[in-house]
């Protein structure tokens, strides 16, 4: 794990943004790095696997929290809301954490090879000790950062390698039902890509189901059992978090913030952002301000 974490950490230091995110030229690839424990972080997560390196951190799902930290991963195996934060970081020690966007594609072509998911735990969000044959894979992947002339030829086959590794380790059959074209998760994630493109627009509930290819009592039934919400809250999630992103990245007032996400009262956004965020937009954007000036 060490020379994960020397590599990852070389990649944050020289790519990290104001907010800690370090991109990459490989899709779904990132590192993050705090130099300080964050405030809490709203987001509806897509599947994902995160390695943490170095710190510590929390994320919550529904009622249940996680706690996890170096030597650890989390594996996100379906759109969900979450609310993390960063426990331990300092400049001394700072977090860092590689996350890999996990690939449908990938995993269906996989799947293919490996077989149904067996029927056992559907947790959409676990924590496990991360495998020494994740690591070693994530190593190989994250080396291609720093060799651009070899990026083009293996990217693909170490993508597929790392996905390989997590599909057969312990919690790998939650990830195959990503990949299972019939089950459930699947065709729910079917809906949630239209949700996440169309979340400013009116989306009946008759038509997200037709996108899962269900009844529209399985499918509400189905979709609940896999995000925790319903479709209206999933929607809701989402564009209250956009909306949040466009006040925070843009400087946009709350009203106009609403109207762009699809509400159409601001008074009922109002109430809503502060349920969620535990602030009202006007507080929230002083919050922000007064950080931004903090660090300046």
């Amino acid at each position: 794990m060490s020379a994960l974490h020397e590599a990852v950490r070389r990649h944050a230091d020289a790519h990290a943004s104001a907010n800690g995110v370090a991109p990459s030229p490989i899709a779904g690839l990132m590192a993050v790095r705090a130099l300080a424990p964050s405030e809490l972080m709203h987001d509806v997560q897509r599947p994902l696997a995160c390695l943490v390196l170095e710190g510590a951190k929390r994320v919550t799902f529904g009622t249940r929290a996680f706690d996890f930290a170096a030597g650890h991963s989390l594996l996100v195996t379906a759109d969900v809301p979450t609310v993390s934060q960063i426990t331990r970081a300092s400049a001394a020690a700072p977090y860092c954490s590689l996350v890999l966007e996990l690939d449908p594609a990938v995993i269906a072509d996989l799947v293919a090879q490996m077989g149904p998911p067996p029927d056992e735990d559907t947790a959409p969000v676990r924590v496990l000790p991360t495998e020494p044959e994740v690591a070693d894979a994530a190593l190989r992947l994250v080396q291609l950062l720093e060799q651009p002339q070899a990026r083009p030829v293996l990217q693909a086959q170490r993508i597929r390698e790392l996905h390989y590794w997590l599909l057969a380790g312990r919690h790998g059959h939650a990830i195959r039902r990503l990949g299972w074209p019939d089950g459930h998760v699947h065709r729910i994630a079917r809906a949630v890509k239209r949700l996440r493109r169309d979340f400013a627009r009116t989306l009946p509930v008759d038509a997200l189901a037709l996108e899962a290819g269900m009844s529209a009592s399985a499918f509400h039934r189905h979709f609940k059992a896999v995000t925790s919400l319903s479709p209206l809250q999933f929607q809701k999630h989402l564009r209250l978090i956009e909306a949040r992103r466009l006040m925070q990245s843009q400087g946009l007032p709350a009203g106009s913030a609403a109207y762009a996400v699809g509400y159409e009262s601001v008074p009922q956004f109002t109430r809503e952002y502060g349920r969620m965020f535990g602030r009202t937009p006007a507080a929230d954007a002083r919050a922000t301000a007064s950080q931004r000036t903090a660090r300046a």
